[in-house]
């Protein structure tokens, strides 16, 4: 798979992602300005985390109107793999690509910590090879990471199986205790209804290497790849 990973101004987890994508995981990767009007052929594209555009307004609003853009949507309204992580998910949540949105967390803190996972949806690629009963210890780094949706919303998102992860405790166990940022029914992150294009909060790029004693965002790189017991 053809994988292009942008970066905006502001975008700091664009050479993590490019790393596991292409040293880790033998993908091609290629790197995409956001000004481009060209996304090369990618079959995915990656929107990293960071602080685009500094964050001004709300998380993610600015760089909805970034040119490349316009082709990210083309892209996914085609059929096309989108994946957005953390400022990626919440461009992906300001562009309407995903329901919802990713507010101010609870205590109106950046929290920055690993926190642990449950995959949800077993019929969205990009979780579908996951244990379901596995919680994941996948890193944070945040201060709009608290997604919010209305009731008719958050409910279409449970009918359709479009929510990705929930936060969870060491053993599984989805608590109020384990949700880092008050997010409503601790959702971690969700799909379209088309199931091609993906957004979290935590980051797995930051948990895909030995050296780092994690390989637990590996495994979700590799599901959404079909690598899963290859």
């Amino acid at each position: 798979m053809k994988f292009g990973v942008i970066t905006f101004p502001g975008s700091n987890c664009n050479m993590d992602m490019e790393y596991v994508l292409q040293d880790i995981l033998g993908q091609e990767v290629v790197s995409l300005w956001h000004k481009e009007h060209d996304i090369k052929g990618c079959d995915a594209i990656v929107l990293p985390g960071g602080f685009s555009y500094g964050d001004y307004l709300r998380s993610g609003a600015i760089a909805n109107f970034s040119p490349v853009m316009e082709e990210v949507i083309k892209h996914a309204n085609n059929g096309g793999y989108v994946f957005g992580v953390c400022n990626g998910f919440q461009i992906l949540c300001e562009s309407g690509l995903l329901d919802g949105a990713l507010l101010h967390n609870e205590s109106h803190k950046f929290i920055c910590k690993n926190t642990f996972i449950k995959p949800q949806s077993t019929t969205a690629k990009l979780t579908a090879s996951l244990d379901q009963n596995k919680a994941y210890e996948i890193p944070i780094a945040h201060g709009e990471g608290r997604f919010y949706a209305d009731q008719d919303t958050l409910k279409s998102l449970n009918d359709n199986d479009q929510v990705l992860f929930r936060y969870c405790d060491a053993d599984g166990n989805i608590t109020k205790e384990s949700n880092p940022n008050g997010a409503l029914e601790n959702i971690a992150g969700i799909t379209n209804k088309g199931k091609n294009v993906f957004g979290m909060m935590p980051h797995p790029e930051r948990a895909a290497d030995a050296v780092l004693n994690n390989e637990d965002g590996k495994a979700i790189f590799e599901s959404w790849l079909g690598l899963v017991g290859a």
